[in-house]
């Protein structure tokens, strides 16, 4: 009998031990995954300059702006849509507190270096302090400014909030044609996507 109890004993230990070492390496993950802060080195992003250099005037200027957090709400962001009439528009909601977005917006600063000639790219910062988005900005440089849309009203004229990141299609003329809910996993899909509601 006390020999068993002692296996018993034992047995439940090494569980105890096995489920420890466990919570610890989840515990980890999840640290590493949450942190502002990693190791890893971001990849160097394109030289926008050169990318975009010969854009025409309405993305030029537009461009000029890069890396800026804009004010003015939905009526600054109404007009800017308008100043870019004749080009299809691709605006990327984010927010520097979205995980998803932290992975996905390097997509889109390639992405506008791509097609930017052609294709006007905006940002919208959704539900975020201003302090917040230079910061995340600084470590994810991008050739174009954002929208601060503390209050989710510019995110609101696009559609229905479910979450970020997501991403709104505007064609040459100026009509919202389609709006992508979450994010973009690779330069593909979204190239794919920029191809086929803008023409890009």
């Amino acid at each position: 009998m006390k020999g068993s109890t002692a296996s018993l004993r034992m047995a439940c230990r090494k569980r105890f031990r096995a489920l420890s070492c466990l919570a610890l390496a989840l515990g980890s993950l999840l640290f590493a995954g949450c942190g502002s802060g990693s190791s890893t080195a971001p990849a160097p992003h394109p030289d926008y300059r050169v990318a975009l250099r010969g854009a025409p005037a309405p993305l030029a200027a537009l461009y000029a702006q890069g890396d800026r957090i804009l004010p003015g709400g939905t009526s600054a962001y109404a007009r800017r849509l308008r100043s870019l009439r004749g080009h299809p528009v691709v605006v990327n909601d984010w927010a520097s507190w979205c995980e998803p977005c932290r992975l996905e917006i390097p997509l889109f600063g390639r992405a506008a270096a791509r097609f930017g000639k052609r294709t006007a790219f905006l940002g919208v910062d959704a539900d975020d302090s201003a302090a917040a988005a230079r910061t995340f900005l600084r470590a994810r440089p991008l050739p174009y400014p954002s929208f601060g849309d503390p209050d989710r009203k510019i995110s609101a004229t696009q559609g229905p909030v479910i979450g970020y990141p997501r991403t709104a299609f505007y064609d040459a003329r100026g009509r919202l044609v389609h709006l992508k809910q979450g994010p973009y996993t690779s330069e593909a899909k979204l190239a794919a996507d920029i191809h086929r509601y803008g023409g890009g």
